[in-house]
């Protein structure tokens, strides 16, 4: 599982040019299920079980990351950007990116801080004042390189340290889509759909019009979410606790979540033996706030691995987590076909 995940994180895939992602998502799958491939560049797939549920249920995880678009080429060479998802501008400042297809280094510059008046340098900072570095001295140098509309990711190594913690860009939702590939790839006790959706990070268009496709009776958002649960928080402002198992939701910011299927999730995981938490708070969103208001209406369920330092270069995830969530994932692949 974790190389696996490796392997999805060193691809890029900004909103709205996740193909790279795609392909090599669909080299694990497409020797397991039936799939397609949508116009909006989704994959659908679906998983023949032992038996036919009652219920049809589709997993969904968002193959795209944040990360920036290339808005301008200044005289000096330098690269005007604009976000791509929720970014907070102060943890990009100096940081190392690649940009567009051909992978051209760069770093994310700014103005010196000697050189901002004093009763300005507290202010936030705002990505329109900064540029990205590429290491050329003209436009005409630059624009044999990159160009406007070309995608800008961080470029920051995928590496193990600590007690089972993994380190990575784009773990959001790079994790959720290889927890997904791992139920494909193995038996399941009902006929199951999966998603793995684009342009999530950008308002959940993929996820959309995948539950227009398969038109689920339950939709499971398999995601990472924020865990706060570092110095200098509160406690119970935390929102959730890496070593605890996945994360269940009961209500963010796009979504208000299935009451019967939140529980549910929450029986099954103590049944099975299985570390589980509910989500501490509103806060976020995800694929669901897409998908439960689609094709007539869908029963929402959300379900996290807790992540520290999310839409950064450096998010956090435990290995154990990981592992739990999968198996909490699977077991309710079989509780959701069947339940009332």
């Amino acid at each position: 599982m974790i190389e696996l995940i490796q392997r999805l994180c060193a691809i890029d895939g900004v909103s709205g040019d996740e193909r790279a992602v795609a392909e090599a998502i669909i080299d694990q799958i497409k020797d397991f299920c039936e799939y397609q491939v949508s116009p909006l560049g989704d994959i659908i797939a679906f998983k023949k079980g032992e038996k036919r549920p009652k219920n049809r249920v589709l997993f969904d995880a968002h193959m795209d990351e944040v990360g920036f678009i290339v808005t301008y080429i200044t005289d000096e060479g330098f690269l005007r950007f604009a976000t791509v998802g929720g970014i907070d501008n102060r943890v990009i400042q100096g940081k190392p990116v690649v940009v567009g297809k051909n992978r051209v280094y760069g770093i994310l510059s700014s103005k010196p801080i000697h050189l901002i008046p004093r009763d300005k340098r507290d202010d936030p900072i705002k990505a329109g004042d900064l540029s990205i570095d590429i290491g050329c001295t003209s436009r005409e140098e630059a624009e044999e390189l990159v160009a406007v509309g070309d995608r800008i990711a961080f470029d920051s190594p995928f590496l193990r340290f600590g007690d089972g913690f993994i380190k990575g860009k784009a773990l959001d939702d790079r994790a959720g889509c290889a927890a997904l590939i791992k139920m494909i790839q193995a038996p399941l006790e009902y006929d199951c759909w999966f998603s793995f959706t684009t342009r999530e990070e950008v308002g959940g268009m993929g996820a959309k019009a995948a539950v227009y496709t398969v038109k689920p009776d339950i939709a499971v958002a398999v995601e990472t979410t924020t865990a706060a649960d570092i110095g200098g928080v509160e406690p119970e402002k935390r929102v959730c606790f890496l070593g605890k198992g996945p994360v269940v939701s009961f209500m963010d910011k796009g979504t208000i979540y299935d009451k019967r299927l939140y529980q549910l999730a929450l029986d099954t995981a103590k049944e099975h033996g299985i570390l589980a938490q509910p989500k501490l708070g509103v806060f976020g969103g995800n694929n669901a706030g897409a998908m439960h208001p689609m094709a007539g209406g869908v029963r929402p369920v959300g379900i996290s691995m807790p992540c520290r330092y999310l839409h950064t270069p450096s998010c956090v995830l435990k290995e154990e987590d990981i592992a739990a969530t999968h198996g909490l994932l699977t077991r309710l692949s079989s509780v959701y076909a069947v339940c009332d």
